[in-house]
């Protein structure tokens, strides 16, 4: 019989949330207070002594109609707070009650423990494959005057050092009330000296890691772009001063949701660290009518005492085996190669085919087909919405040239943009009230395009229908699902003026939909999600999408700290990462050939680029890298993901991937800038078993798995910025 995960202390009312990794406790306090007690390294038993000590605190008020000035809700550590219960933290939860007022005084009610993990319809969520491998908590607070119940969930996998935490709220009571704001999740901690590590940046330059000191004060991390964006990703760590990749206490969050985003960090005046996550509350405000619920969107929590690589690994295998559904989750991607930067709005049939014929001579497996391909679009001005070939580049129909692709043995991708419109196409002539706009407003162009009002389910009928037309015929292989711009002009046609606060959370659903229905559809299709590259590059995409263009930006340098801030959170399957020509065109770098292909290895290979004007040296080069990716790319995709080094501290940048028997091991390094007098470096591998041997594929030098871990290998000292180097080791023995 297997362990419970969940057990209640009925004397002294506490949770012990309990893994052989972890442990997680909360307890019932004073006032039917959910007070927070602990997170981390798992411990055995319990012995009540972490009750919070009672303290008359200046300006902390204390509970209604009590006299006991050493209790206080705003300095106890809490599970969930909110407006209007004398706590001055930023609250988790602000509602609007039908008589104007915010008071809200959430109590403990009741809890029940269930097998498994409840699936959240309408929304991206973890799963599991049966019962026994997680529990979950509900826990129900109330407000006893308005009857409203906020429960809050709580899941523990068997063998995963997470978390799942998320809210729905029920209105009990019989006047309608308005969420002016509801987290997903809270925790408060006692006496750590955090820091936060989070992953800003803008288009093109996605991700890039920052790690800050906590001081007293509050400290935003969010969103409010109507996506998870480029400028903020939707996680946050919270780690000690001596955290490194392989040591030391790092605590992550990662919000499984696409749209505005919000994670709050707060340390207060006794120094203790508050922390919520949830949906931005910038321009939100859902009306909940009694008899209705709302449920808010989970938060993935992971605990590591070995640094951050340890923490990224349990985020990864939790993304991979139990976010992501796709078939293709555990099947080795296919290398592709986008005429975009090939051809951009300029090609037709006959010179596409030139591409895939040398595609297939280099051993590519997939020729993709990016924007322009339909309506009448020749620029980037025209026909996004009007999902039907462009029949002066395809005379004899698209199919026809999809037939010749895969009689060349590749498979077929295509460019789609579903949530756009332009105003030159031919479903706003007929439908005009699907551009979302305020009435009486021009609308805000960006890219030269504008937001299809997605949150209308006849909107979403319309492109579902219209890419049915396109998929239907089943030899569409792939889609490459795009979104080129930012939401603006906030305004959903079928909503009265006092619900226009639900637009923002109401657009993500009906994306959720329109992707649910697409995926319902078409199970065998490869679905890359993009967002002008890495714009929605979050846990929300990954339950649809598999594998996500990692950022417009090619260039091999700077996707070294574009890929290394991904790999914090997502795991590299999800991760596309292409060859582009040299001159970069994002950035004018030049780069040797080799460099850019050990980059790209990284995630899933794909080349950006005309095929038909490469030098034969280059030509080469491209044939040598697809064979050996081939021979790889099982470990570099599925294998356990080791950062060595990073550019953003240092002149290198390294990266491991191990296979899960310890078999196998490709390591990577790049040198960034050269030096006429460069310092001896080494890199030390690290998760090989120590008592096999190790050969080098290329070389055939045979090392000892502890002579790599221990003593490493010399990094070459080569001439020349920009240098990189593979080696790829088998176990003999």
């Amino acid at each position: 019989m297997k362990q419970e995960l969940i057990t209640f202390d009925e004397k002294n009312k506490v949770f012990h949330l309990h893994n052989d990794q972890i442990s997680y406790l909360l307890s019932v306090e004073d006032g039917g207070t959910l007070c927070h007690l602990y997170f981390g390294k798992k411990v055995n038993n319990y012995h009540n002594q972490l009750r919070y000590p009672r303290l008359d605190r200046g300006f902390s008020g204390n509970l209604p109609g009590s006299l006991d000035r050493t209790f206080s809700r705003d300095s106890l550590p809490k599970e969930y707070s909110t407006a209007g219960e004398m706590d001055y933290h930023t609250p988790a939860a602000v509602v609007r009650q039908a008589d104007g007022s915010n008071a809200l005084f959430l109590t403990y009610k009741n809890y029940r423990i269930e097998d498994g993990k409840p699936d959240l319809k309408g929304l991206p969520h973890s799963w599991v494959k049966d019962k026994s491998e997680a529990q979950t908590l509900i826990v129900t607070l109330e407000d006893k005057k308005t009857e409203l119940n906020f429960d809050l969930l709580y899941t523990i996998y068997r063998d995963r050092p997470v978390i799942v935490r998320s809210v729905k709220v029920k209105n009990a009571g019989k006047e309608t009330v308005n969420l002016e704001k509801v987290a997903s999740m809270q925790i408060d901690f006692v006496d750590r000296n955090f820091e936060s590590i989070t992953l800003p940046g803008a288009h093109a330059h996605e991700r890039r890691v920052d790690r800050s000191k906590i001081h007293q004060g509050i400290h935003v991390f969010s969103s409010h772009r109507g996506t998870s964006s480029h400028q903020m990703n939707p996680f946050l760590a919270l780690v000690d001063p001596d955290t490194d990749e392989f040591q030391g206490d790092a605590y992550g969050f990662a919000f499984v949701y696409s749209g505005n985003h919000k994670f709050e960090v707060e340390k207060d005046q006794f120094a203790q660290t508050h922390v919520n996550v949830g949906i931005n509350d910038f321009n939100f405000n859902w009306q909940l009518n009694a008899g209705d619920a709302f449920q808010t969107p989970e938060v993935l929590m992971v605990y590591s005492d070995q640094g951050l690589n340890k923490m990224s690994q349990a985020f990864h295998s939790l993304i991979h085996d139990r976010i992501i559904r796709s078939k293709y989750k555990n099947e080795i991607r296919p290398i592709v190669v986008n005429n975009w930067e090939a051809t951009y709005f300029d090609f037709n049939e006959d010179k596409l085919k030139t591409i895939v014929d040398d595609a297939k001579k280099l051993g590519i497996e997939m020729f993709v087909l990016d924007d322009g391909w339909f309506g009448h679009r020749d620029d980037d001005n025209s026909s996004l919405g009007d999902w039907k070939v462009f029949a002066k580049k395809f005379p004899r129909g698209l199919d026809h040239f999809v037939d010749y692709v895969h009689e060349q043995g590749l498979k077929f991708g295509l460019w789609f943009e579903p949530e756009m419109i332009s105003y030159d196409s031919d479903l706003y002539k007929n439908h005009p009230d699907y551009l979302m706009h305020v009435p009486g407003r021009n609308p805000s162009p960006s890219r030269n395009q504008y937001l299809l009002d997605l949150g209308r389910k006849e909107v979403r009928d319309n492109i579902f229908n219209q890419m049915e037309k396109i998929l239907g015929s089943g030899k569409i292989d792939y889609i490459k699902w795009d979104m080129n711009r930012h939401l603006s002009d906030i305004y959903e046609a079928d909503l009265p003026a006092n619900r226009q606060g639900e637009v923002y959370h109401r657009y993500v659903l009906g994306l959720y939909d329109l992707l649910e229905r697409i995926v319902d559809a078409h199970p065998d299709l490869l679905i890359e999600g993009c967002s002008g590259g890495g714009g929605r590059f979050d846990a929300g995409m990954a339950y649809y999408d598999p594998q996500i263009w990692a950022s417009d930006d090619s260039d091999a340098i700077d996707r070294l700290t574009i890929q290394y801030g991904t790999s914090l959170v997502y795991p590299q399957s999800m991760m596309t990462s292409h060859v582009s020509v040299s001159p970069n065109e994002q950035n004018g770098r030049i780069t040797p050939f080799n460099t850019r292909g050990i980059v790209a290895m990284w995630g899933d290979l794909g080349y950006e680029l005309d095929l038909t004007k490469l030098s034969q040296e280059d030509r080469e080069a491209v044939a040598k890298q697809v064979a050996e990716y081939k021979k790889i790319r099982k470990v570099t995709q599925f294998g356990k993901f080791y950062r060595l080094k990073s550019s953003q501290t240092s002149n290198q940048c390294a990266w491991e991937t191990v296979s899960a028997d310890q078999n196998e091991v490709v390591l990577s390094t790049v040198k960034v800038m050269a030096s006429a007098q460069p310092y001896l470096t080494k890199t030390k591998l690290v998760g090989l078993d120590p008592n096999k041997q190790y050969e080098d594929q290329a070389t055939h030098e045979v090392y000892g798995g502890d002579e790599l871990m221990n003593m490493g290998l010399y990094d070459p000292a080569e001439h020349g910025d920009f240098k990189a180097y593979m080696y790829h080791f088998k176990a003999i023995n």
